[in-house]
């Protein structure tokens, strides 16, 4: 069964067409990531015959046993391989072919075509034409890879058009066969396969599968013609994985129609056009286009029709945005009928959230969030589970549920620090716990407790400060546990019980005696900057008293030398010691006076809110 799902897909995946590329033999991974980039930067192609584009997703790494679901729904299934290798001599060219025919065997019966580009050699091998192979000087020299790629996408092109069409001619006297995931194979064993139900099955299944095919060749309406008949067929025939399917495909046409510039969130628009739609489509909107059906037979044979009828018709078959979210709920409902299509499920789910947060409807995707969360798929790695925790915290981040995302952002977090894995990785469950600190209303600025009313939830957050610190343990960073320490007793003083406050406190002893805390910021890798904890309730001030000074040494006002003639308010100054007793000046006066250079005293009122007594040992 499929058993490594893809977090990041968004419904408009449905119309690319998959391509693997992969090194054969060593290729360095600096140069292949470079070549890597260049080809999938070539991820829409206009055919020049039809005004049709074709979108490309690649992949460096893809299941094969993923591949086996390409029947099902044709975006998984693998139909170009491009390869890259390193050869620098004729004589290793022949072993170097040989790899790449093997590599070719791996995805099989899917592909519709593949390339193999050779870095280093040169000489008369390199110069014969051929198509499947292109051979560049060095990873330097090589222009025309950008070029290659677009010809090898319009190869893929005439390949995916003859199998629509030769799967859309109804050859009437044929048997149509019957299209299986894996899992069901086993189960069509000896089955009745002249009976009415058996044909209306196959039938169902194939017009599903041509609808796909449409999808992926840029003709958005005839794939929403297709989608809707397979829909009614499988339904009748309670197919109910395949009427999934076949829902799903309404809403991914749909989708692609009504979002033209993509639900995959990524910055500017992933489609310059959506299918074979204008961009302006999208906002065709008007009430009375619900009224005619379309015709399957009115299309023309490339699927563009300027007349608007057509138009009109289409927004009938297109799914309302209301409608796309019921049709993906009821999908997944019958996806949930089976344990193997737990993979599918799960992705479906992320597909609607994606289309949910751009319809600004936060609640209903959350309910899809959730149903996500409990789909059991096969034991997961760590990594696999830190990729899980991390994705769904970001799609809860895109529909505003901030704590939420916080949570699941926390268990990814605890998943790179699991016992299991060899080399815990401390660093990353430290970094992901920092982004955690906003979910959570949790600043690292001591400033922002000192005022008014405690924001967030004091028990949530205190556990978070003690992961922190037990990270920067693991991490070996004392300094940093001082300063998380510090600001976890400052902070959250009024939440910790007094066996709490004992607890804290000797941590902080121990850790102080290897590494005293500081008043200077701490930067961290990334930028950020730890500000100073000063202990300003440790111990709480109540009150402040400046004491006089005992009578014998208190200061007497002296009588003016000058006498009193000399105005005080007289703008002249007629001597250095005149006494200035301006207006300002008599207010701010203190009634006390001290002697510079005396031992004055104050008088401080303190509170120990501490379980036990507090030593202060430098002043």
């Amino acid at each position: 069964k499929m058993s490594v799902p893809d977090y990041m897909q968004c419904a408009e995946d449905h119309q690319t067409l998959l391509v693997v590329v992969q090194p054969i033999g060593i290729v360095p991974e600096e140069s292949f990531f470079r070549i890597y980039k260049r080809i999938s930067a070539v991820s829409q192609v206009n055919m020049r015959d039809s005004q049709r584009v074709l979108y490309i997703r690649y992949r460096h790494h893809y299941p094969p046993e993923n591949n086996e679901w390409g029947d099902f729904q044709t975006h998984r299934k693998v139909v170009g391989l491009i390869t890259i290798t390193d050869c620098s001599s004729a004589k290793d060219w022949p072993q170097t072919f040989e790899k790449f025919h093997l590599q070719k065997e791996m995805y099989g019966s899917t592909l519709y075509d593949s390339r193999l580009f050779v870095f280093g050699l040169q000489g008369e091998i390199a110069e014969q034409p051929r198509t499947d192979v292109a051979f560049y000087p060095s990873y330097d020299e090589c222009e025309t890879v950008e070029k290659r790629i677009e010809d090898f996408i319009e190869s893929l092109f005439i390949v995916l058009e003859s199998k629509r069409l030769d799967r859309a001619t109804d050859k009437s006297g044929d048997k149509i066969p019957l299209l299986c995931v894996p899992f069901e194979k086993k189960d069509f064993v000896g089955l009745d396969t002249d009976s009415r139900h058996y044909k209306k099955r196959c039938q169902g299944r194939m017009r599903k599968h041509v609808g796909d095919l449409c999808l992926q060749a840029g003709m958005l309406q005839d794939s929403l013609v297709h989608y809707h008949m397979a829909v009614e067929l499988l339904r009748s025939v309670n197919d109910f994985l395949w009427l999934g399917a076949a829902l799903e495909g309404l809403c991914s046409a749909s989708v692609i129609y009504h979002y033209p510039g993509g639900t995959g969130g990524k910055v500017g628009s992933r489609r310059a056009q959506g299918g074979s739609l204008s961009a302006e489509a999208g906002n065709r909107h008007r009430p009375g286009a619900q009224e005619v059906l379309i015709d399957p037979g009115a299309l023309t044979s490339n699927g563009i029709n300027a007349d608007t009828s057509a138009e009109i018709g289409r927004a009938k078959n297109c799914l309302s945005p209301e409608d796309i979210i019921d049709k993906y709920k009821e999908a997944i409902s019958y996806y949930g009928k089976y344990k193997n299509a737990g993979v599918i499920e799960l992705e479906a789910c992320v597909k609607a959230v994606r289309v949910l947060a751009i319809q600004k409807r936060s609640m209903e995707a959350s309910e899809f969030l959730q149903n996500a969360v409990y789909i059991n798929l096969r034991q997961l790695s760590e990594e696999e589970k830190i990729q899980r925790y991390s994705i769904l915290s970001e799609l809860y981040e895109r529909i505003g549920f901030h704590r939420k995302s916080a949570f699941f952002k926390r268990i990814a977090a605890m998943q790179c620090a699991a016992p299991s894995i060899p080399e815990p990785g401390w660093r990353a469950c430290y970094k992901l716990l920092l982004e955690t600190l906003p979910g959570y209303s949790l600043s690292l600025d001591p400033k922002d407790f000192s005022k008014g009313t405690h924001r967030g939830w004091a028990a949530v957050q205190m556990r978070l400060l003690h992961e922190l610190v037990y990270a920067s343990r693991r991490m070996g960073n004392p300094a940093l546990c001082v300063r998380h320490l510090s600001f976890l007793l400052q902070t959250m003083l009024d939440f910790l019980s007094d066996q709490e406050k004992k607890d804290v406190t000797q941590s902080l002893e121990s850790y102080t005696a290897k590494c005293p805390g500081t008043m200077e910021f701490i930067t961290l890798p990334d930028g950020l900057k730890l500000p100073p904890v000063p202990f300003t309730k440790l111990p709480i001030v109540r009150s402040v008293k400046l004491l006089n000074l005992p009578t014998s040494l208190r200061p007497h006002k002296m009588k003016s030398l000058l006498g009193q003639n000399v105005s005080t308010k007289s703008p002249f100054i007629y001597s250095p010691i005149i006494a200035h007793s301006r207006g300002e000046e008599r207010n701010k006066k203190i009634d006390f006076q001290w002697v510079q250079g005396d031992v004055c005293e104050v008088q401080l009122m303190v509170y120990n809110p501490m379980p036990f007594e507090l030593r202060v040992e430098n002043m």
